[in-house]
């Protein structure tokens, strides 16, 4: 799978739109597609005669004003503004899909905007869920995601920080001197997706062996498998199947 295809028109699950939300919300963006699909099967080395093969469906991630803010998260973004101390261009949008709120934020202030979040009373989203990594080899320039969830106890919030970083310069600041419990999380990821998190006091492996070759989480890397033998039979490597390749 390489990503969720947004269906057509909003789903907001119930979430209550906030009238007084920013016009950061609202700013326009291009659509952000991180893959094209071809065909219905996956095929892409035999003829198709099924009629399947002109089908090409994008794979379009949500954007910018696809639902409103929910209730009360118009002050969490009103709280990120140049008046409160965070630059102007560190937040780079505002998504809510199916009611959950994502600050897509540029990697270079993404420690600022991290602390901010901890430390502003109207914020105190004061607990870090963990980070994981998504890996998306179409979108140049943004291949490689690395993706937090944080938690306000004080206010009963969630929040989706998203940080995206170039395959050819998979560097993202550490968040572990903001919220030390994604010490092993930022390692996984690492250990899965090759994203670096500059800072992080010991990145090293935590589940593959230190002389791994990879990283096994990514889209480009190799199925590998071995054939299964049945009597009369024999069902490839996934490496060889059609679907795969």
């Amino acid at each position: 799978m390489t990503g969720p295809v947004v269906p057509d028109g909003p789903d907001t699950s119930g979430a209550v739109p906030d009238d007084d939300a920013p016009a950061i919300r609202d700013t326009e963006a291009p659509p952000d597609v991180v893959h094209v699909r071809h065909g219905m099967f996956g095929d892409s080395g035999t003829g198709d005669t099924s009629g399947y093969g002109r089908i090409r469906r994008p794979v379009v991630m949500p954007g910018p004003g696809s639902e409103p803010l929910p209730a009360g998260f118009a002050d969490v973004v009103a709280a990120l503004s140049t008046e409160r101390g965070i630059a102007p261009a560190a937040v780079e949008a505002v998504v809510v899909y199916r009611g959950e709120v994502t600050l897509r934020v540029r990697r270079e202030h993404s420690v600022a905007v991290a602390r901010h979040l901890r430390d502003e009373p109207d914020l105190r989203f004061e607990l870090c869920l963990g980070t994981s990594g998504v890996h998306y080899p179409d979108d140049a320039g943004a291949e490689l995601r690395a993706v937090t969830h944080l938690l306000s106890i004080t206010h009963n919030r969630r929040l989706r920080l998203e940080i995206s970083c170039p395959d050819s310069d998979p560097h993202v600041p550490s968040l572990y001197r903001v919220y030390p419990t994604v010490d092993w999380h930022e390692r996984e990821t690492f250990d899965f997706f090759g994203i670096v998190f500059d800072g992080h006091p010991s990145l090293t492996r935590i589940e593959m062996p230190d002389d791994w070759e990879g990283h096994p989480q990514r889209k480009d890397y190799p199925l590998g498998g071995i054939g299964v033998e049945f009597q009369g039979a024999e069902v490839t490597p996934p490496d060889d199947r059609r679907a795969y390749s």
